[in-house]
């Protein structure tokens, strides 16, 4: 059985939808890396980057996985995308 991947979450101080996300990853037990780009350019590029463009807040990643802002991760819990995201990350 192996390991979840990390995941990341690229957020801001203010943004109520990084909050939201956070929060959704908390409840469900998850451990995650937060990287704030509020005023680092270079984070935020190197955020952009990973995101195919993507620009705003937040950014999840699971390992290498681009999964989205905080609207795509509702979407995989709601869908029941996320359980199996993680069951076949921990087998």
């Amino acid at each position: 059985m192996s390991e979840l991947p990390e995941i990341t979450i690229y957020t801001t101080r203010t943004c109520p939808y990084c909050r939201r996300a956070k929060e959704l990853l908390a409840r469900r037990g998850l451990a995650f890396h937060e990287i704030p780009v509020d005023g680092d350019f270079e984070a935020r590029a190197l955020m952009t980057k990973r995101a195919h463009g993507r620009s705003t807040v937040p950014q999840i990643f699971f390992g290498d996985r681009h999964i989205g802002g905080c609207d795509d991760l509702y979407e995989l819990h709601a869908s029941g995308e996320l359980d199996v995201l993680l069951s076949d990350r921990a087998q």
